[in-house]
C-alpha cells in the first residue's frame, strides 16, 4: 500500500526555489550595502580614477611603488591599531622611528658586519620607547595623550642627541640591503608588511589576547570584572607598538643609507588616518587590522596618484584631511544606522 505526499509536500521544495529565484536586491539593501564598505567603494573610485588619468598608474611598476612606500607606514599603523582598539593613541611613534634610525645608522657606522646588530638596537630602543609608554599608561595611570606626547618629545631630542644635532651619513652601502633587498621579487619591508598584516589579522580574531583587546577598548571595567588583566594588555599594545616602530624606523634609515633626526616626523597622523579611516573607534573596542590595512592602502594610493598628477603638496594635504573627516563622518552615520 502506498500514500500519497500531500500537496503542501509536493510543493514545499518548490516554493522555497521560486523564493529564492524570485529575490532581488532591493534599493534600501544596495544603499545599506555601500555605507557598510564604503571605504571599498572609495578605494575603487580612486584607482578609476587616476588609472584613466594617467596611463602609468595602473601598472604593476606603480602597484610595487606604493607596496614599498607603504610598507613602514603599515608597521606603524598596525601598531596604532591594537593601541586604539584599547582606548588609547600613541603620538610618539613618529619620534621613536627617528630615535631608532639614528641608533640603528649609529651602530652599523664604520661597521659594515654589523648589520643585523643594527636591527636588533633599533627593535630594541623602539621596544624600550613602547614599554616606558605602557608602564606610564597601564601602571600610573597617565592618560595615553600626555603619556606618548611626552615620548614625542623626549625621543625626538634623543635622536638629536645621538647625532649630535646632525645627521648620521657614511654608512656602508652594506646598511641598504636591508630594506633594498628582494625575496621572491619582493622587497623585504612589504614581505615583513604582508606577515605583519596577516600574522596581526589572525591575532587579532582567532586567539583570546585579541578578545581582550576588544575587551579593554569595549568596558576596561566589565573586563577587569571578567578577569582580564587590564594592565598587562595596556602595557602590551603600547610596547608592541614601540616595537613595530623600531623596526620601522630601521628600514626607512636603510632606504636612504643614512640617519636624519627629523625621520618619521608627522607619521603618527597618517597611522592614525590610517586606522580611522579603516573604521577604527577611537573610542576603543571596534576596528580591525583589515580595516586600518585598507586605509593605509587607500592613503598611499591617494598619495601616489596626486604626484604622478603633480597636484601641489598643500593640496595634498587639504585633501587627505577632508577624507579622514569624511570617513569618520560616514562611519558615525552607518554605525547609528546599525543601532
Amino acid at each position: 500500500m502506498t500514500t500519497r505526499q500531500s500537496a503542501p509536500e509536493r510543493t514545499a521544495p518548490g516554493r522555497a526555489a521560486e523564493q529564492i529565484v524570485a529575490w532581488r536586491p532591493s534599493g534600501p539593501w544596495i544603499r545599506d550595502q555601500l555605507i557598510r564598505h564604503s571605504m571599498v567603494v572609495v578605494m575603487l573610485l580612486i584607482i578609476a580614477y587616476f588609472s584613466y588619468r594617467s596611463a602609468r598608474f595602473a601598472t604593476f611598476d606603480n602597484v610595487q611603488t606604493i607596496a614599498i612606500a607603504a610598507a613602514p607606514f603599515a608597521l606603524i599603523a598596525l601598531g596604532q591599531t591594537l593601541v586604539i582598539l584599547t582606548g588609547g593613541i600613541d603620538l610618539s611613534v613618529g619620534s621613536v622611528i627617528a630615535l631608532s634610525a639614528m641608533a640603528s645608522a649609529a651602530t652599523v657606522k664604520g661597521h659594515p658586519e654589523r648589520l643585523w646588530l643594527s636591527v636588533l638596537v633599533a627593535v630594541f630602543v623602539g621596544l624600550a620607547a613602547g614599554a616606558v609608554n605602557g608602564f606610564l599608561v597601564s601602571k600610573v595611570n597617565v592618560p595615553p595623550f600626555i603619556a606618548t606626547l611626552g615620548m614625542l618629545t623626549t625621543a625626538s631630542g634623543l635622536a638629536y642627541v645621538v647625532g649630535h644635532g646632525a645627521p648620521i651619513n657614511g654608512l656602508p652601502a652594506t646598511f641598504g640591503k636591508i630594506a633594498n633587498n628582494e625575496i621572491f621579487g619582493l622587497q623585504i619591508p612589504v614581505i615583513i608588511m604582508i606577515i605583519g598584516i596577516l600574522a596581526l589579522a589572525l591575532i587579532m580574531k582567532r586567539t583570546s589576547y585579541g578578545m581582550r583587546i576588544y575587551a579593554v577598548g569595549g568596558n576596561s571595567v566589565a573586563a577587569q570584572i571578567a578577569g582580564v588583566k587590564t594592565t598587562r594588555i595596556l602595557f602590551s599594545v603600547y610596547a608592541i607598538s614601540g616595537l613595530l616602530a623600531g623596526l620601522s624606523g630601521v628600514m626607512l634609515a636603510s632606504r636612504v643609507i643614512s640617519g636624519p633626526p627629523n625621520l618619521g616626523q608627522g607619521y603618527e597622523l597618517d597611522a592614525i588616518a590610517a586606522v580611522v579611516i579603516g573604521g577604527a573607534s577611537l573610542m576603543g573596542g571596534r576596528g580591525s587590522i583589515w580595516g586600518t590595512a585598507l586605509g593605509l592602502f587607500l592613503i598611499q594610493t591617494l598619495n601616489n596618484g596626486l604626484d604622478i598628477l603633480v597636484v601641489p603638496a598643500y593640496w595634498q594635504s587639504v585633501i587627505k584631511g577632508a577624507l579622514i573627516v569624511v570617513a569618520v563622518a560616514v562611519d558615525v552615520w552607518s554605525t547609528k544606522r546599525r543601532i
